[in-house]
């Protein structure tokens, strides 16, 4: 087991030195000077502007200016954001708990949802319930999130007065978090017929029933739990997914994660605060695949030593 998490590990780090190279080319991959899009709101001159490029080292070549980025990293330092002239990681630290409440949130409303309406449908295999269920789910996968929270949003909010509007509170935490939660909730409903329906195939389910076991007993300890192991490995997308999605629904819900901060940043130009949302994005995510992978090693033990 514990050389399947180092390797699993190894595997997230390789993902996140890609990521640092990724945000060390985005500065030049953009056309025109740098320095002067970043700066090119305020009143500088070509001396200043020449002094802030040797200050961020982008007077040096890119090999230099990556292994100076890696320098910082080691230390902890994503560089000062443009805007504010703030260190990037405590801005990132200081709005991810709220993006994290809301991810985690609309991660279990999914779960329940998707796998509940997605064991259903597969008990129910072939009936108007299961011919319902996939209606729902294919009208969940192709709807827009931001479509979605503005219909949330107009019925409870407006119509209904019964969540608020925005805010940061935990009634302003709803509607975001069904926005995300239902959409993906769709997508794992349909996995989770698809599974559900392979199990209730299988030899040992039959041989459960012929046994005379009471139908809870199969469904759910036989059934369920060997249904879990092909869910359980689609939650690490599920958790990449709500956690792109939550870029446009904190702006619908003007909810100050991580998400509403990026695209402040692409507004406002801030270059080193978009580079320390795309890496911390990408650890946060890199890190989440090695949890669902250890957990996924822990319900089938076949995986650990494949």
């Amino acid at each position: 087991m514990a050389r399947f998490i180092a390797q699993r590990l190894l595997a997230a780090l390789v993902t996140i030195w890609i990521a640092t190279i990724a945000v060390t080319l985005l500065i030049h991959l953009v056309p025109g000077d740098p320095v002067r899009i970043m700066y090119g709101s305020f009143q500088t001159t070509p001396e200043q502007l020449e002094e802030i490029r040797q200050r961020l080292g982008l007077d040096q070549p890119i090999w230099k200016q990556y292994l100076y980025y890696l320098g910082r990293l080691a230390q902890g330092d994503l560089g000062r954001s443009i805007v504010g002239d703030q260190p990037v990681a405590d801005i990132l630290l200081t709005r991810f708990p709220a993006t994290l409440a809301l991810t985690l949130t609309s991660l279990v409303i999914a779960v329940v949802v998707g796998m509940s309406l997605g064991f259903l449908a597969a008990y129910k295999r072939g009936t108007w319930v299961d011919a319902g269920a996939m209606v729902l789910a294919v009208i969940g996968v192709s709807m827009p999130h931001f479509w979605l929270g503005l219909l949330l949003l107009f019925l409870f909010a407006l119509q209904l007065g019964w969540l608020p509007v925005a805010g940061g509170d935990w009634k302003s935490l709803i509607l975001p978090a069904l926005t995300l939660g239902l959409a993906n909730a769709a997508v794992l409903a349909r996995m989770t017929r698809s599974a559900m329906i392979d199990i209730f195939d299988q030899d040992f389910v039959r041989t459960a029933r012929a046994k005379g076991l009471p139908r809870a007993v199969v469904l759910y300890r036989h059934a369920l739990r060997s249904g879990l192991v092909p869910i359980v490995s689609m939650l690490g997308l599920q958790f990449a997914y709500l956690m792109g999605g939550a870029i446009v629904v904190e702006n619908v819900f003007a909810w100050n994660g991580v998400g509403r901060l990026a695209i402040q940043a692409v507004f406002a130009r801030d270059y080193p605060l978009i580079q320390g949302f795309i890496l911390f994005f990408a650890t946060v995510v890199a890190l989440a695949s090695v949890i669902v992978d250890v957990a996924y090693a822990f319900l089938d033990p076949r995986i650990r030593y494949s």
